[in-house]
Formats: structure tokens, C-alpha cells, sequence
């Protein structure tokens, strides 16, 4: 029988140690459990182990497209005190798995994502991330359980095998919702018909941005609904302040300086008054729902229009018109602008969507799910090569499909990641035998599910929904849709834009194109050559365009 000297290693209380069944191979796992005074039941959840290289920032911190390696696994029931193991069976990313990872010392973090029991109203029972008003974000989800950081030398090609046991022993608190100001409101409410339909509570709201003289005036004022991802800031990065130089020098410095712009020219004497609302509506897959009704997501769409626009007209003092509700929004938020417009041409007036999610599904981040079989590769005759998800405008690779999926895969199973591909998947796609969505490609290998595909386009795809309703949408569209992408979008969305431009030359009765700007060069999000307050009067004189002849403009001050 092989033998071997015992190791035991103290890295600040972190202990690693020989295991015998791993003995002859080598290698490194990592064993995670939890304190009762942390969680006083049994656990369904996943558990992570992050490694940095650096301890500026907690490592739970540092995971992303660009961040540290992290490795994750399930876990069903796991009690206080009991372990799960993550070892090179688990699936990683970047590095896939841990034997990979080079020799060195290293800042080690483990974490524990908590699931909860949705019993859904179509009599599935799934096992969810319950948002806590952080935008489906699971390492920093207040509730979910952290270990203190462990500085550790790891060798994967040692001899022995190392078990580095952590315990996720602290509990993330509470967000901290910042409090209303002259200018900005926040609310939300349990929705009725989101919780009937998940059978837990679910809730919804939105972050107001107020125009100035709003207390003391008694005027309605127009509606400029700004979609993008669940955020406690202010919409269109609003802010009072001017950013300080140290502020300046970091990567948000010009994203502050602009919305201290925003503020000044919103506080002055010659600005349309208007208010900019920004909807929140988090959910067990993601920190949005694509505002639309989803056999997976739930029906976000009746939510929104029977329940939160409701609730905000109630709230502050809008013009109830359709004229005066217009839609913008970025990325996610584009295809959010575009599709409430689509679906809803009555209610809205009008719509600026910069650089929208994929309008047609021939180019979703690379894969056009309608010719392709594989959503990790094309095929040339005799070769195949890799997909690419995303580049910069230099047009170096940032990932491939497979890389970018595979993270994914690695943040959570059954569509469970919190992220972009996953969340497409659910909203877009049918409900699966298990109660989770049916993939529309199988995220280990790439093979796509040609009737999934088919799916996503009978029910999502904006571009041949259009095609299907013209001669009934169109004459309510004229005048009304307006998209900015750049040419060189990260995720390639502008192919998707272009495809959309070029049938919108071809409507007849009524011929209407559409406008499109396209922003030379220009990476995501491009939302056009003018400034914020540029493109809010320019909204402003559209909305005072539209209204009817009698009706006077005093929001509109010149």
C-alpha cells in the first residue's frame, strides 16, 4: 500500500490536509460547510470556492467575465456542519478545472448561494435564488453565507493531495436602500399576480427621477420610462454632486461626471420638466424580466402594465395619455424599449432604444439559433471553429460562446447563473419536464434544440413579430421607433440591428424605415452623438409634438 508522511498546513486558520482516497492522484479540493449560527436549517444552494491572486478585494468580489477563477456544485440539503467538497470534478472558469490551476499562493474565498422552495402556480417546484432586492447578483445577496479570505499555497501537481476546508460562517446583510431626496423616489409592492404565479412572494417598483420645482408645483408632467438593469442609483446616473479628482481616476469617473452634467442642466431654468422612471423588476432568474409574459419567468408584462404603471400614476402626478409615455432604454433595456412599444402601440408614444438585446435571433452574440447546430462552433465543410461571443473594437477575442457559457454554467445549474445567455433562455424559451426552462442548447456541449429555436421565434423575436403584424402594428409605429448601436457592438448586436433596418426599408402600408444610427467604431452600450440633456429635449419637443393641439406644454420650459 502506497504511504504517505501527513501535511498539515495553518494558512490563518485554514487547514490542509492529506486525503487518502485522493492520495495516488494528487491534487487539490476544497471542503465548505456552515455554522448553525449562520444558518439554522439545511441548505439547498450551491456552493462556490473563489482563488485571487491578490486580496484588494474580497475574492467573491473579483469573479466576472474578466475576473479570478471560481469553481461551484450543488448542494441539496446540506446541514450546519455537514461539508461539500469542490474538487477537479467540478466545472470552472476560466480555468476549468482546479488541477489546471498553476503552483502559487493564493487568496482563497468559499461561499454558499441559498436556494428557496418556489412552488410554482403550472405545479412545478423549482429551486430558486430569492431575490433580495440586489438584482439576482448571488454574491452579494444578502442572506447568502461567506468565509473569512485564506491565504494559501496550492500546488496541484503535489504529491499529496491538499484539502482546504473553509467555513462560510458570515452572513451577508441586508441592502441598504438609499432614501428618498428632492429628486429621486424609490418604491415597491408585492405583486399579486407575480406571487400567485411563483407562489412565494415577489416584488416590484421603481426608481423615480423627479423634475425640479415638482413639490411646489401642481402640474402633470410627461413619462420618460428608461429600462437597463435592476440598480438603487439614480436613473440615467443622475447625481447632485460633482465627482471628486479621486472619483475621476476611476473606471466610472466619466459615467459620474456625466450625470453631474445631467444634474445641472436638469436644475436650470430652460429644461423640459419631465419625470424619468426606471422599473425594478428582479426575479428568480435575473435582475430583469424583459417586461414581457413568460411561461418561465412569469407574467411580468400584465405586472408591469396592470399593476406597477398603475401604481405610478397613482403616485405622482403624470399625464395619463399615450403621447406622454415615451420608452428608452440600453441593452437589456433597449429590447425592453422596443418590445413595450411593440406590444403595447396604443399605450406608448414613442421609443429610443440604444443598442438592444438581439431584435432577431440570427445573431445572439454569434449564434444564429435558426442555421446553426452547434451554438460553441461553425462548420466550414471539413473544419469548425469557435464562436465568438464577444470582442473588443479592436476585434480581440474576449470569449467564445463555449467560454462564456461555460461560466454560466459554472455560476449556476438548470439556467440558475443570473446571467445574460440564462435569462434569454427563460423568458424566451418553453418550460422543460423539470419545471426549468428547456435550454435552447445543451451548455456542456453546444448542440442546439431546433425546436426550442423555433420557439423563441413564433413567441420573442421582435423582428418577425413585426413581420406577422404589420399591416396592424405599422400605422401605429410611424413615427415612433428610433435604435442606436455601434458598429463594432461587444456582443455583436449591431448585426441583428442592421437585419432589422434593411426590412424595415421593405415595409409597405404603411412604409415606414424607422431611424438608425450607427456609431462608427463605437463598442456597447452607443446611445448616439448627443449628450444626455440633449437627447431629453429632444424627447421633450417630440413629446410637445404629439400632443393634442388644445392641450398647453407648461412642463416644457424654454
Amino acid at each position: 500500500m502506497f504511504k504517505q508522511a501527513a501535511l498539515i498546513l495553518l494558512a490563518a486558520g485554514t487547514f490542509c490536509v492529506p486525503t487518502a482516497a485522493f492520495a495516488q492522484n494528487g491534487g487539490v479540493q476544497f471542503e465548505i460547510s456552515f455554522p448553525s449560527s449562520a444558518h439554522a436549517g439545511p441548505i439547498t444552494g450551491r456552493a462556490f470556492v473563489m482563488i485571487a491572486r491578490n486580496n484588494d478585494t474580497e475574492p467573491r468580489l473579483q469573479i466576472g467575465r474578466f475576473g479570478v477563477p471560481f469553481f461551484g456544485r450543488d448542494i441539496e440539503k446540506l446541514a450546519p456542519g455537514e461539508t461539500t467538497v469542490i474538487d477537479t470534478a467540478d466545472l470552472g472558469t476560466p480555468i476549468e478545472h482546479l488541477n489546471d490551476l498553476p503552483a502559487g499562493d493564493y487568496f482563497v474565498q468559499g461561499f454558499i448561494n441559498v436556494y428557496t422552495e418556489f412552488k410554482r402556480a403550472d405545479g412545478h417546484v423549482l429551486w430558486m435564488h430569492d431575490d433580495q432586492w440586489e438584482g439576482q447578483r448571488w454574491n452579494i445577496s444578502p442572506g447568502n453565507l461567506k468565509s473569512e479570505v485564506r491565504q494559501v499555497h496550492i500546488d496541484p501537481k503535489a504529491a499529496s493531495v491538499q484539502t482546504i476546508r473553509l467555513v462560510a460562517s458570515d452572513v451577508i446583510p441586508p441592502i441598504v436602500i438609499p432614501a428618498d431626496t428632492e429628486w429621486v423616489r424609490r418604491f415597491k409592492f408585492q405583486s399579486a399576480t407575480l406571487t400567485k404565479f411563483w407562489g412565494r412572494p415577489i416584488y416590484i417598483g421603481a426608481t423615480v427621477l423627479l423634475p425640479r420645482d415638482y413639490a411646489r408645483e401642481t402640474i402633470h408632467y410627461p413619462v420618460l420610462y428608461d429600462q437597463g438593469h435592476f440598480s438603487l442609483e439614480p436613473p440615467l446616473g443622475f447625481r447632485t454632486a460633482a465627482p471628486t479628482e479621486e472619483e475621476m481616476k476611476g473606471p466610472r469617473g466619466p459615467y459620474l461626471k456625466r450625470g453631474y452634467e445631467l444634474y445641472q442642466a436638469w436644475n436650470s431654468d430652460n429644461f423640459p420638466r419631465m419625470l424619468v422612471v426606471t422599473f425594478q423588476h428582479p426575479n428568480p432568474y435575473f435582475d430583469d424580466s424583459y417586461a414581457v409574459n413568460s411561461v418561465n419567468v412569469g407574467p411580468y408584462g400584465d405586472a408591469i402594465m396592470q399593476e406597477l404603471i398603475p401604481e405610478i400614476e397613482k403616485r405622482f402626478r403624470t399625464i395619463e395619455e399615450p403621447y406622454a409615455r415615451v420608452l428608452a432604454g440600453g441593452s437589456t433595456g433597449g429590447w425592453e424599449a422596443l418590445a413595450l412599444q411593440f406590444f403595447h402601440p396604443d399605450f406608448f408614444g414613442g421609443t429610443w432604444g440604444y443598442c438592444p438585446d438581439p431584435v432577431t435571433f440570427t445573431n445572439v452574440e454569434g449564434i444564429n439559433i435558426y442555421k446553426d447546430t452547434n451554438a460553441f462552433y461553425k462548420k466550414y465543410e471539413w473544419r469548425q471553429e469557435p464562436t465568438v461571443n464577444s470582442f473588443f473594437t479592436d476585434e480581440r477575442i474576449i470569449l467564445t460562446s463555449e467560454q462564456r457559457n461555460h461560466m454560466e454554467l459554472v455560476n449556476g445549474t438548470h439556467g440558475r447563473s443570473g446571467e445574460q445567455i440564462d435569462i434569454w433562455s427563460a423568458v424566451y424559451g418553453p418550460v422543460g419536464k423539470d419545471g426549468y426552462f428547456e435550454p435552447l442548447f445543451n451548455k456542456r456541449t453546444g448542440q442546439i434544440n431546433p425546436e426550442v429555436a423555433q420557439y423563441w421565434k413564433d413567441h420573442y423575436d421582435l423582428l418577425e413579430y413585426l413581420k406577422r403584424n404589420w399591416a396592424t402594428l405599422g400605422p401605429k409605429l410611424v413615427d415612433k421607433v428610433r435604435i442606436y448601436v455601434g458598429t463594432m457592438d461587444t456582443y455583436q448586436l449591431n448585426i441583428a440591428v442592421r437585419e432589422f433596418e434593411d426590412w424595415m426599408k421593405t415595409t409597405e402600408n404603411p412604409h415606414y424605415e424607422g431611424f438608425f444610427e450607427y456609431g462608427v467604431g463605437e463598442p456597447h452600450c452607443y446611445t448616439g452623438r448627443t449628450t444626455t440633456p440633449e437627447r431629453l429635449v429632444e424627447i421633450a419637443d417630440f413629446i410637445a409634438g404629439k400632443r393634442p393641439y388644445v392641450e398647453a406644454a407648461p412642463w416644457w420650459k424654454h
